[in-house]
């Protein structure tokens, strides 16, 4: 590996200058991918803002987040490629360029055609920087400090989604929402600046490149992106109901299967499917599936609840989700010493029973809840996550060789993306459908001959005339207070379903643990391409 150009204090030894260099690339990479994985969530409390501001309706704003997630995870599998063919350096700060002035344009929009199309070059260029990221840490560091340096990056990586909506929450109450893409511009050269300064040059390939497989980036285009769109759109489609979504899996499976076929086949695939052969990887991105419903999905349920049910404004979210992210940092460094001393696999599974625990506390909410009975179990929940995060990055990566560790990291990368959009879309369709639920068996039990909901209504049509209002309208109001209350008791109990079922996914996918890889402590430094 070529040094990086730092600078140092005369005569230091050559170990200050690799200890240096190494934490330099870790801090220049981490600054890079902190940036792709916050724009994920940091738009989704500004979407109410966006909408009046471009003049969209709500269905029509939903697809400033899904744009940019369609186009994220169509770039991520070919990040190995990429870096390949045109130099990992120069890939990594074109990325980080293309990524910046994207989200300036995104800040810069007036309609939401624009937005749109903004946020589809943000997702492209920013879709290789998660991958290529860990992949250089990997290169970077021994096999014996993978634990510290992906620690490092897993905070990164766990508190981002966190950090999102809080720093969203926070810029669109004492700001304009376009504050949340212009703020990228001072990070992103901040970024470039720091990578080209400690990334290490690009060796120059003896090897002619080969011919670019158009038909293969296409077709895992169409395949990957009607299954993002399909996952983002299902639920507000009425998922099979709709042609368009059946559609949109119909088009997804032919394309992948010709795509997966194209690439078996293949001397020089656009994206090596061969690395799913190693156990390790392939029981890894199921578990990291899991991870990303219970990471995403959590993430997503919580800070619904709390603005339907709690009434709780964007900052207020925010900074309820806040100790959760400040714990998973905390808990990283931990997390990197316990594997250390322990097989990376034990730590997960004790992970996985705290995520568990923590989800089945959360499943517990009531009508009632406030912000402090949510402290605990979203402390709980990131220390799980972490314990989860780090060992299975490990194990997954760790035994594979080293030659074929940048492929094996974009597809892992990619499951984890797509574990999320799945969480999103299984968690919000069990909302609406258990809502409907509950609703109806709550409704069953409210007789209008039962003692008690005509004691109820006596009450408030009571309290509705002590206020100036007729019989008859105070009656009404009775009425429809008594319904507001049902539909929030069935909301409530709808967010308890979603925890539950996360939870019992965890517990499913967690004897995949077995069939993982303990990571080797005395190979040398994955040299990754």
């Amino acid at each position: 590996m070529t040094a990086a150009s730092i600078s140092l204090p005369a005569g230091a030894p050559p170990t200050a200058v690799r200890a240096a260099n190494k934490w330099a690339v870790a801090i220049a990479v981490a600054t890079g991918a902190l940036l792709e994985v916050i724009d994920v969530s940091i738009v989704n409390v500004a979407l109410t803002d966006i909408q009046a501001s471009v003049g969209a309706t709500l269905s029509q704003v939903s697809w400033v987040v899904s744009s940019y997630a369609v186009a994220n995870v169509i770039v991520l599998p070919m990040s190995a490629w990429l870096g390949q063919r045109f130099g990992k350096k120069r890939y990594f700060v074109f990325s980080l360029i293309g990524f910046t002035l994207a989200s300036m344009l995104c800040g810069m929009a007036t309609s939401l055609s624009f937005l749109v199309f903004a946020r589809v070059l943000q997702g492209l260029m920013g879709g290789g920087l998660l991958a290529k990221a860990q992949a250089f840490l990997y290169e970077t560091f021994p096999r014996e400090e993978q634990a510290v340096a992906q620690g490092f990056f897993g905070a990164v990586v766990i508190a981002g989604p966190v950090l999102g909506p809080t720093l969203g929450g926070f810029i669109t109450t004492h700001s304009d929402w376009r504050w949340i893409f212009f703020i990228n511009a001072p990070v992103g050269l901040a970024a470039v600046l720091l990578c080209l300064q400690a990334l290490p040059r690009d060796e120059p390939s003896s090897e002619a490149p080969a011919r670019v497989d158009w038909l293969a980036i296409g077709l895992l285009a169409l395949g990957l992106g009607s299954l993002q769109t399909m996952l983002e759109e299902g639920n507000s489609e009425g998922w099979f109901d709709s042609t368009f979504i059946s559609a949109l899996l119909a088009v997804s499976i032919a394309a992948m299967v010709l795509f997966v076929q194209r690439q078996l086949r293949a001397a020089q695939p656009i994206v090596d499917l061969r690395v799913l052969r190693y156990r390790s990887l392939a029981a890894g991105s199921m578990l990291s599936i899991v991870i990303g419903v219970a990471l995403y999905g959590a993430l997503f349920a919580v800070p619904i609840f709390a603005t339907s049910i709690l009434h709780f404004t964007a900052q207020q979210t925010g900074l309820l989700l806040m100790p959760g992210a400040i714990a998973s940092a905390l808990t990283m460094q931990v997390a990197s010493r316990l594997v250390q001393r322990f097989d990376p696999r034990r730590v997960l599974v004790a992970g996985g029973l705290i995520l568990v625990i923590s989800l089945a506390w959360l499943g517990q909410l009531s009508p009632v809840t406030g912000d402090d009975d949510l402290f605990w179990p979203l402390l709980v929940r990131a220390i799980g996550t972490v314990l989860m995060f780090l060992p299975l990055n490990l194990s997954t990566i760790g035994p594979i060789p080293k030659e074929d560790v940048a492929k094996a990291t974009g597809i892992f990368n990619l499951t984890r993306q797509l574990g999320g959009s799945i969480g999103v879309a299984l968690l919000s369709t069990v909302l609406d459908r258990r809502m409907i639920f509950h609703r109806d068996v709550l409704a069953s039990h409210l007789s209008a001959n039962d003692p008690h909901v005509v004691e109820r209504v006596a009450q408030l049509t009571g309290v509705y005339m002590s206020k100036g209002a007729s019989e008859p309208v105070a009656h009404a109001r009775a009425l429809t207070t008594l319904d507001g209350l049902v539909q929030q008791q069935a909301s409530v109990l709808s967010f308890n379903d979603t925890f539950y079922i996360v939870a019992g996914l965890v517990l499913a996918f967690l004897p995949l643990v077995f069939l993982l890889g303990k990571p080797p402590k005395d190979a040398t430094p994955a040299d990754v391409h």
